[in-house]
């Protein structure tokens, strides 16, 4: 999802975007641990675009403090 979709979702909607990657990052490191992961990259994106929501959530929080 690129960063103009997640610009035009409310921030309820990114929490629960947010809550769902956490979940995804969880799931990857017992797949990690277990020997099971087939795709090593999607660790990486899943932290991405974490950070992206987060940062947009931000963005979001400080134009209304304006």
């Amino acid at each position: 999802m690129s960063a103009q979709e997640l610009r035009d979702k409310t921030p309820d909607q990114l929490r629960e975007e947010l809550a769902q990657l956490k979940k995804e990052q969880f799931n990857l490191r017992f797949q990690q641990a277990t020997g099971q992961m087939e795709n090593p990259a999607k660790m990486r994106q899943a932290r991405r675009q974490a950070a992206r929501v987060l940062t947009i959530l931000n963005e979001k929080a400080q134009a209304a403090a304006e």
